[in-house]
């Protein structure tokens, strides 16, 4: 898991670092098409990324003491917000869609679409691992799947400064 987890920052570290230099090539474009995006939604997803993470440290506590129920309801509730967090992600994309906004308006969109489109992709196959786990439920099946689950927060952590706030 680790190599993958690693393969995977080192994938985003890449599309960041492409990001911020054709941003820097285009700052005017960037910074009008940035406005068009809703920091708030971007801002509650982080909220409930980051209290996900939280569910996830909760699940491992709960495992490594030999409560497998306790953990089980944390990975439910850290899936739950993973739900919550791909509705939120899918409402904001119908929003853009709907004002004509696509992939293809400029690169920044483009961008828009691939970093958290790859990051969606993410999310719900941590969330099948998630649920995996929470079948198969032992401390070293736990702490797998949150480190990628972690991963993942830590990449939006990055990602939304990245697309939404840094002009």
């Amino acid at each position: 898991m680790w190599v993958l987890i690693l393969s995977e920052m080192l994938v985003f570290a890449a599309f960041f670092g492409v990001y911020v230099w054709m941003r820097a090539g285009d700052q005017t474009l960037y910074d009008a098409s940035q406005q068009l995006l809703d920091p708030v939604a971007g801002g509650v997803n982080t909220l409930v990324l980051l209290t996900s993470g939280l569910f996830a440290a909760l699940a491992i506590e709960a495992v490594a003491r030999g409560y497998i129920k306790r953990c089980r309801q944390w990975l439910l509730a850290t899936m739950s917000l993973g739900v919550v967090f791909c509705v939120i992600k899918v409402l904001e994309y119908a929003d853009k869609f709907s004002a004509g906004i696509t992939p293809d308006t400029n690169t920044f969109f483009t961008f828009y679409y691939l970093l958290t489109g790859f990051h969606f992709a993410h999310v719900i196959f941590g969330l099948g691992v998630l649920a995996l786990v929470s079948w198969r439920t032992s401390l070293e099946n736990v702490e797998t799947a949150t480190a990628f689950w972690h991963m993942v927060d830590l990449i939006w952590i990055l990602l939304y400064p990245l697309i939404y706030l840094l002009r």
